[in-house]
């Protein structure tokens, strides 16, 4: 049975796992991600290089398939689709948004026929295609720049341009790779504005995979993955900064601000990550030792780690082989004894 959360749910992501082989090697890109997107949220997507991030832009996109798991769009499996649906859902459903605009926009094409392009492509042409073309140039705070061809255009301009392209057929999703990496502060914010105008007034879903520090001021909720798998969220709480001193204050009297707050994410397997950072200042090694207490579960460092499982395995079998001593002791007497 769904919980509420996933029944609310525009993305699951469950227990996803991808592996890449390159040559004899494999490569676990995905290691059990598990990973939920409201319908109508923009989520703002971080982690180091490797850490899989794209790898998961890749397979929300139907670009590529995990190796295990499943991940449902909008209701769809996308692993149970025909090749012919697959197609179709990336035409349609989905739209991509990349860092370099190279792969976002046919160079000796104009901003309007790059626009029109997708949608000729899904078998919209005509006046209709025109018409919607020149919607998104408004959209995008670009009716001036239609027929003006990617190189003359700026880099800000060029990623308007290509999230227009994106929105050609109306899709549900938007995934955005690094859409403001290669620009400076101020056109980021004018590219992440663009972004959340989109969000609210659409209701388009949008995930966005960046390095940037700053995201978490520009989308409502940061999901950060470490290794292949979600590791913490940061969420955009309001709090009161001031009110009015007066008795009888009223809403209006009072003024809000932003208070980010991260989470550990706790996954479907009971898995959580510690981050690094903690694990060194509390001298966390390989093993913990946890107790329910009346607030939740204190988690600290083991004690005495020469006696973990797996040396007392080395133990237990030392003993049976007779390596310790020449008399029998311990496990091995008692076997003995059952002779």
């Amino acid at each position: 049975m769904q919980n509420k959360q996933e029944a609310s749910a525009f993305v699951i992501c469950d227990d996803l796992y991808k592996i890449f082989k390159v040559a004899d090697i494999e490569v676990m890109a995905l290691q059990g991600l598990d990973l939920t997107v409201g319908r109508g949220e923009l989520v703002g997507i971080v982690g180091a290089s490797g850490s899989g991030k794209t790898t998961l832009m890749n397979v929300l996109g139907g670009l590529t398939m995990p190796s295990a798991g499943q991940v449902i769009v909008d209701g769809a499996n996308l692993l149970k689709l025909s090749t012919r649906e697959l197609t179709t859902y990336r035409q349609v459903e989905v739209g991509f948004v990349w860092q370099q605009g190279s792969r976002n926009l046919i160079p000796y094409l104009s901003a309007l026929d790059n626009i029109k392009l997708p949608m000729t492509l899904a078998g919209r042409t005509g006046r209709e295609a025109d018409r919607r073309a020149r919607e998104l140039m408004e959209k995008v705070d670009l009716p001036h720049r239609c027929d003006h061809r990617p190189i003359q255009l700026s880099g800000g301009e060029q990623q308007r341009v290509a999230i227009a392209v994106a929105l050609a057929n109306e899709p549900k999703l938007l995934l955005a790779d690094e859409p403001t990496g290669e620009l400076d502060s101020t056109t980021s914010d004018q590219v992440y504005d663009l972004l959340k105008r989109l969000n609210e007034e659409d209701g388009l879903t949008i995930c966005i995979v960046s390095h940037d520090p700053t995201i978490a001021q520009h989308v409502q909720r940061v999901v950060q993955i470490r290794d292949g798998k979600l590791a913490s969220e940061t969420v955009r709480r309001p709090r009161v900064k001031s009110r009015s001193e007066n008795a009888e204050w009223t809403a209006k009297d009072v003024s809000w601000e932003d208070h980010f707050e991260e989470l550990i994410v706790l996954d479907s397997a009971g898995r959580l990550q510690i981050p690094k950072q903690y694990r060194e200042e509390l001298g966390f090694q390989n093993r913990v030792e946890m107790e329910v207490t009346e607030g939740g579960i204190l988690i600290r460092p083991a004690q005495n780690l020469e006696q973990t499982s797996s040396q007392a395995e080395i133990q237990i079998e030392r003993e049976i082989r007779g390596e310790e001593s020449e008399a029998p002791s311990g496990l091995l007497a008692r076997l003995k004894g059952r002779k």
